[in-house]
């Protein structure tokens, strides 16, 4: 839930790897690595937008267009011979700042010719495993091309594996050496708006004081949490209607900003009190997420209801966490800043 701070904005050429690990040791790769046949061959390219609205999609924003609906794409396959490929298009998303702050979403569309070494690395066989191999344990999504001839008809081609069964380097090493040209752009969502940045403030977050009661746990702590702190920043977060109750409500930046020090003190003060915890399951439409200023993991995270059962969470970085009982005078103390 850190703030989206990376630059996101390569080409996406090469395939994208995304780590869940580092080696996975020896293995048997799965099976599943014959080729599909030949590909489906369409009559005529239109566009990214309208063939492939959804490609590269890993973040889902809002968007600020009505959604395409999903469209269906044609049979992925070898290339037939008889189809004589002129260009490749490569369509996929992009994190890029807004005009005024903050970071939106964009879908590209990008051409390239001059093809042969991409065609001979895709006419490449996939790559049988001899016995038991070492494979990394990292997801691999694939770019999503079209292939395009002289009249205009295309088709999507099968990326060739390797013996872990994922794509050949050869065909990365084919797309990272394309010169491309970029053909349409259109934002498709906005990621952090120009409030939440200046904020410093993640444009989404999770309502933990929901996730950690509404099994039950945690238990208030035995002692008062000590009120000391460095400066923290504040966040507030409204739950949409349809997110309340939900396993792991998140709600929608709506203001934030450096916390006082002179409301800094009350709130502490407030997070500190050993009051009952309310036997309540209102879920809240509010919700105030208190850090380090300076963006440190050090100190504990803190959660405060600004309604319903206005209970507030410190979650502590050695791990655990403790609830405790807010009220109304707490909940004013985090309006805006």
């Amino acid at each position: 839930m850190s703030r989206m701070r990376s630059s996101r904005t390569a080409l996406a050429v090469a395939l994208l790897g995304v780590a869940l690990a580092g080696c996975g040791g020896t293995t048997t790769p799965p099976g599943g690595g014959e080729d599909p046949g030949p590909a489906k061959i369409v009559d005529a390219w239109t566009s990214c937008a309208k063939a492939a609205p959804r490609a590269g999609e890993v973040i889902t924003v809002p968007t600020t267009q009505t959604s395409a609906p999903a469209v269906p794409e044609p049979r992925i396959g070898r290339i037939d011979p008889a189809f004589t490929p002129v260009a490749v298009v490569l369509c996929g998303r992009e994190i890029r700042p807004g005009a005024n702050g903050g970071q939106e979403q964009t879908a590209t569309e990008r051409r390239a010719e001059d093809i042969d070494a991409l065609l001979a690395a895709l006419r490449l066989p996939n790559q049988q495993a001899d016995g038991e191999i070492a494979c990394t344990l990292d997801m691999v999504i694939p770019p999503w091309l079209a292939l395009v001839d002289e009249q205009g008809r295309w088709l999507r081609p099968y990326l060739p594996t390797d013996s872990c069964r994922k794509p050949r380097t050869e065909v990365s090493a084919a797309l990272a050496g394309l010169q491309w040209k970029t053909v349409a752009t259109r934002t498709v969502g906005q990621i952090e708006s120009p409030a939440a940045d200046a904020a410093g403030c993640a444009q989404r977050w999770s309502d933990m004081v929901w996730v950690e009661t509404r099994d039950g746990g945690p238990k208030p702590p035995a002692s008062a949490v000590s009120p000391a702190a460095g400066p923290l920043r504040l966040c507030v977060y409204e739950v949409p209607a349809s997110e309340q109750g939900g396993d792991k409500p998140a709600g929608d930046f709506v203001y934030g900003g450096p916390l006082p020090a002179e409301r800094q003190a009350g709130v502490l003060r407030g997070l500190s009190n050993r009051r009952a915890v309310a036997d309540c399951a209102t879920p809240a439409t509010r919700f105030a997420v208190l850090r380090p200023l300076d963006g440190t993991t050090a100190g504990p995270d803190r959660y405060v209801e600004l309604d319903g059962c206005r209970r507030f969470l410190v979650t502590l970085p050695t791990g655990g966490a403790q609830l405790g009982q807010g009220d109304d005078a707490l909940a004013k103390l985090l309006g805006p800043v």
